[in-house]
């Protein structure tokens, strides 16, 4: 891709577009009596659209007063597109059928690229941020038994999303490092960088500075979450921070644990894994992490050992709940298809997958 494609693909945000669908009242009867009568007017449309563009994205449906009756409407809210979505990319076709918009497997020991697609739009890349976290955190050497308090602070305002960790609980750095990378929870993420020496601009600095250095030159970080769409890379600069994060001991054995507790106060929580793959016997993941915003679509970037290779792979902007688990097992099964002296880049007009 151009590099004017890739900085517009990289711009779009002002472009997403939200709209209500009112479906029904909430009472039959006043059903049947409203539709004998003239369509809302122009007036009220307006307003109801007003209200749910301004709704979180992860609402799919809310309740608003009826202004001619007691009673309340239901305005269903589609989920707003993607960046990827935006910019045309799911047309892309590819010889796998995936579902992301932008893939890219590579042969991490001899470099070899045996899949690509859209690998160098820049797009948003949700809690993919957090590995990014994770090995500036690891590598800073920082006491992992210093206990960390979750403040105000730390709260999203960017999406609105949920955390069990309460403002006032204490954990230590190791477990919020851990709840990070395994669970994606973004409180825990947030205060690793608001407590890192110099605080949040510190660490947002230290992100940058650190892309740079591994030659990521389409990747900038804002925050350490990934909660913002203003968090942007591509599939190429993915790759190559998957290869170092999976050199460190800390971020492998944190990534693909299965699950973990934690003691806050009189209660013990249990967070597990985003990535389901971690606990499947097909699977042999040394790191592994997961992304899920509106403008990101669903995100997955792994190391994996599959039919005896140490393979790199990142799928960015899928669409559907599941599709980025499918994605990859879709190239597991067509690695393993392949004979041990095929060429994957001459195999991959023809690859020999079923399901």
């Amino acid at each position: 891709m151009h590099d004017t494609m890739k900085k517009w693909v990289g711009s779009i945000g002002a472009a997403l577009m939200v709209s209500a669908l009112v479906v029904l009242p909430v009472h039959a009867k006043e059903a049947r009596r409203t539709a004998a009568k003239k369509p809302a007017a122009a007036s009220t449309v307006k307003k109801s659209s007003k209200a749910v563009a301004s709704a979180n994205s992860r609402v799919r449906a809310r309740y608003v007063a009826s202004p001619r009756r007691a009673g309340f409407v239901r305005v269903a809210v589609p989920p707003r597109p993607s960046f990827g979505q935006i910019a045309g990319l799911h047309a892309t076709q590819d010889a796998l059928d995936l579902r992301s918009s932008s893939a890219l497997v590579i042969d991490q020991d001899t470099n070899e690229v045996l899949f690509s697609k859209n690998d160098s739009a820049v797009l948003p890349i949700a809690s993919l941020t957090k590995l990014m976290t994770g090995l500036l955190i690891s590598e800073s050497k920082l006491a992992t038994d210093e206990m960390i308090t979750i403040t105000q602070d730390d709260v999203d305002t960017e999406k609105g999303s949920r955390s069990r960790l309460k403002v006032g609980v204490s954990l230590s750095r190791g477990e919020l490092l851990h709840l990070a990378l395994m669970s994606s929870e973004n409180r825990a993420a947030h205060a690793l960088g608001r407590t890192y020496p110099g605080g949040l601009p510190a660490f947002v600095n230290l992100m940058n500075s650190k892309a740079t250095l591994l030659g990521m030159k389409d990747t900038r970080y804002v925050e350490p979450t990934g909660l913002s769409s203003h968090n942007q890379s591509s599939a190429q600069d993915l790759a190559v921070l998957v290869g170092v994060a999976a050199r460190d001991p800390v971020l492998r054995e944190l990534s693909t644990s299965p699950g973990h507790q934690v003691e806050v106060g009189r209660r013990t929580l249990q967070f597990n894994n985003t990535n389901r793959l971690v606990s499947s016997p097909q699977w042999d993941i040394a790191l592994q992490k997961t992304g899920y915003i509106s403008e990101a679509g669903q995100c997955l970037v792994m190391q994996a050992r599959v039919a005896g290779r140490k393979l790199v792979m990142v799928f960015l902007d899928s669409i559907g709940k599941y599709s980025r688990i499918g994605d990859a097992e879709r190239v597991r099964r067509w690695v393993e298809s392949l004979p041990a002296d095929a060429s994957p880049a001459k195999a991959i007009a023809k690859p020999r997958i079923t399901g």
